[in-house]
């Protein structure tokens, strides 16, 4: 799906209480890693409820375009068709991420762990995404970056070394992204592949190796226990399994706080990951007062899932601290949503990182709140939203920068405000969540597009 065409504004507004049940899409975290392993298996790999969204889609076309066999059968399962560790191909052509930014990201380590050469490239807003980070630490294990735009931005070529050298990585930034490269490039090199992070961030990547069968051994460092040193054991026979996808909390994130902030509101959410370096958001939530249940807690896909019982609910401003940040960093627009509904002072603290995402989903999200007339500052790295408890005024235009979760978010808010709001495009969220719309609708959201 190119992210260049005509733009397609959808409005928001306030209607009839939202009710009923809805499961929504796969994790994009867990889909892209089920895919890039089930490349580096042996063996066929099974995935059930692949998030069918274009980035992932994006993921399964590279690799492919590396050598994995992939097909998807009448009932929508996955098979993907592996060459085993060590075994990629030079592909054919440019692989194109779209607006795929851990994809490309995560393909990246993959590549350079491999005697390789791939160009990687992607729409306008991936193309003004930082690579940097990801390069530096390749590039230490013996990756060559043929060619690359302004700043280590894609376009970019990439040539993997014969053999990847195991490296020990402090990373500098807390991101699961990074991390996950740099296991990903170790998976092919000897010895031991050791990544330090001062702040846990998702571990989703560990957790998939093991269950393909790679040894990963991880040790709580640092003050508190907060940090963690991830050991890799390179060269493993990865052998292919069965995965299921649980739903992706991020995904989820909207029909929860539409819940919580439509008068009347009683929503059910199906199989929600209930990782811990996950739930941020939901811990927020239910600082704020959100009345919120987890039910029937079960395992899917090597996580921990849940369906969320949610109601409309009183919520009060809190401060979000920022070592939180990388277990909620996708969500901050829809906290900023809730944030707009609550009474009294939301301070969201430490989010330099939302500055480099799909957009500066820092600058965007406090334009949105301009546009529709919630109070809020910008203070340095931390977004502060003032709430009188009332619905928010609305009427505004919220540019979204190609961004699905600034669209989604500010969608939301027009159902809980006073006057319709407006996203000036809605075709990326499809990159994320397709059935969107019409999930929020079977709720009872009037959304027009």
């Amino acid at each position: 799906m190119s992210h260049d065409s005509t733009p397609s504004p959808i409005t928001a507004q306030a209607g009839t209480a939202l009710r009923g049940r809805l499961r929504p899409p796969g994790d994009k975290s867990i889909s892209h890693r089920a895919m890039i392993l089930g490349l580096l298996s042996l063996g066929e790999t099974r995935i059930e409820g692949l998030l069918e969204g274009d980035d992932v889609l994006r993921t399964a076309a590279a690799a492919k375009a590396l050598g994995a066999g992939i097909d998807r059968d009448g009932e929508g399962r996955w098979r993907v068709r592996g060459v085993g560790v060590g075994g990629l191909s030079d592909p054919a052509g440019v692989l194109d991420f779209g607006n795929a930014g851990t994809g490309s990201r995560l393909m990246m380590g993959v590549v350079g762990g491999h005697p390789v050469t791939a160009t990687f490239d992607g729409d306008a807003s991936l193309r003004k995404r930082p690579m940097r980070r990801i390069l530096d630490p390749l590039v230490q294990m013996g990756v060559t970056v043929v060619e690359q735009a302004e700043g280590g931005r894609v376009p970019l070529t990439l040539r993997g070394p014969r053999e990847a050298v195991p490296i020990t990585y402090d990373s500098p930034v807390a991101s699961a992204q990074v991390k996950s490269a740099v296991l990903l490039a170790g998976l092919n090199a000897p010895g031991v592949t050791t990544v330090v992070e001062a702040a846990a961030t998702r571990d989703h990547t560990e957790r998939m190796l093991r269950l393909f069968g790679a040894h990963v051994e991880v040790e709580a460092i640092g003050p508190g226990g907060h940090g963690r040193r991830i050991a890799l054991t390179g060269q493993p026979t990865l052998k292919a399994t069965d995965v299921v996808v649980p739903a992706d909390p991020s995904s989820a994130a909207f029909a929860l706080v539409a819940g919580l902030v439509v008068p009347g509101s009683e929503v059910v959410i199906e199989g929600v990951m209930m990782n811990p370096l996950r739930t941020g958001l939901l811990t927020t939530l239910l600082e704020m007062g959100g009345d919120i249940e987890r039910l029937n807690e079960r395992e899917e896909g090597g996580e921990t899932v849940a369906d969320l019982r949610v109601r409309h609910s009183r919520l009060t401003g809190v401060a979000v601290p920022p070592e939180r940040a990388p277990a909620m960093i996708d969500e901050y627009p829809v906290l900023a949503v809730a944030a707009a509904c609550a009474h009294g002072t939301t301070r969201m603290q430490g989010l330099h990182e939302l500055r480099v995402k799909e957009s500066d989903r820092l600058a965007a999200v406090a334009a949105g709140l301009k546009a529709n007339g919630v109070p809020h500052t910008v203070e340095g790295d931390d977004l502060v939203v003032h709430g009188d408890g009332a619905a928010p005024q609305g009427g505004g235009t919220v540019e979204t920068h190609l961004d699905h979760r600034i669209a989604m978010a500010f969608l939301v808010l027009g159902m809980a405000a006073r006057e319709p709001v407006t996203v000036d495009d809605g075709a990326m969220i499809a990159t994320s969540y397709p059935a969107f719309l019409a999930d929020m609708r079977a709720l009872g959201a009037a959304l027009a597009a």
